[in-house]
């Protein structure tokens, strides 16, 4: 079976870089305790406001389930009015 990567890019509004960060900071913890996590880290970019997430879920179903957490859920709304963008790729490693 093959692991499922899943990497999300936030960027803050202005004048929220630090809220968002802290909210983002606080999903470490929980997310990483859940049985399908391999691997859950968080990145600040060198340009100011961006954090990315570098995600491995042992698959979709663990993946889904992350994403049903009430940690997760509280999350989301923790940062509506925090972030100017956000994007989230579903990855697989390419092989050669």
């Amino acid at each position: 079976m093959t692991n499922l990567v899943n990497n999300a890019i936030l960027k803050a509004k202005a004048g929220h870089e630090e809220q968002l960060k802290a909210e983002l900071i606080k999903m470490l913890e929980p997310s990483r305790s859940e049985s399908g996590c391999i691997q859950y880290t968080l990145h600040e970019s060198i340009e100011p406001g961006v954090f990315v997430f570098y995600e491995i879920w042992e698959d979709e179903a663990a993946l889904e389930f992350h994403m049903n957490t009430p940690h997760f859920k509280s999350y989301r709304e923790n940062i509506a009015s925090l972030v100017d963008s956000r994007e989230a790729f579903r990855l697989h490693k390419v092989e050669q």
